[in-house]
């Protein structure tokens, strides 16, 4: 927590500076409580962007390999992704999205925000690809609300090939929280899961613009973190 704090001191009004985000609807991110923030995904940075405008801490997962590099290029690694508030998954491991979901539930129960990509992967066409149902399973399980976060110009910050982040103009949109406790009880769990992430990806939808695909964003066949 420490390192966390010290990291936005630092980091926040730093990136503020230099990328001036455009900010709306940042009222409709409760101030406690557990709470999903679900995005719509561009970028290796969309997981900087969204914590530094939001004024709570926001749990992302990210790939372990970013926490077990060795040397001062490793060790740098893992106290930024630590200093950001992210907790490691072994995305090989083919337990890796039970344990992840797991790993979500033990930071909403704890009264904390848990950051999610709903796509799965980024998106490498700035289509909206059809959401994983992932993020129901949370909404569903966790009873906490759900608030539709809407991402631009992320995607200019660092381009697929790009080494360093460029200079480009961002903006967040975050949406009403979406609420399902209570909604879908005595409905089928696959069925309640699949019609909860379809709303969620329609709210993201509607704060983006972005045309939807109704199929899954897969990876590319060499995926790697920044691409």
């Amino acid at each position: 927590m420490v390192l966390y704090q010290v990291m936005h001191w630092f980091v926040e009004p730093l990136a503020k500076a230099v990328w001036r985000p455009t900010v709306r609807g940042l009222e409709n991110v409760p101030n406690t409580g557990g709470v999903i923030l679900a995005s719509n995904h561009l970028s290796f940075v969309d997981s900087v962007v969204i914590p530094i405008v939001v004024p709570r801490k926001v749990v992302f997962l990210a790939k372990s390999d970013y926490f077990t590099g060795t040397g001062v290029r490793g060790t740098a690694s893992r106290l930024w992704f630590e200093g950001l508030g992210m907790l490691p998954v072994d995305r090989d491991d083919t337990r890796a999205a039970i344990d992840s979901l797991d790993t979500a539930l033990e930071v909403l129960d704890k009264g904390e925000a848990f950051g999610i990509y709903p796509e799965g992967t980024r998106s490498r066409d700035g289509r909206l690809y059809r959401g994983r149902t992932g993020v129901g399973h949370l909404a569903l399980t966790a009873k906490v609300p759900v608030v539709p976060v809407g991402l631009a110009g992320t995607e200019d910050i660092q381009p697929v090939g790009a080494k360093y982040p460029r200079l480009a103009k961002v903006s967040i949109t975050f949406g009403e929280p979406l609420r399902f406790a209570g909604r879908y009880d005595g409905v089928p769990l696959g069925r309640a899961r699949r019609e909860v992430t379809d709303e969620i990806m329609a709210a993201i939808a509607g704060l983006t613009g972005q045309e939807q695909v109704p199929a899954y964003n897969e990876k590319p066949p060499e995926f790697s973190p920044r691409t």
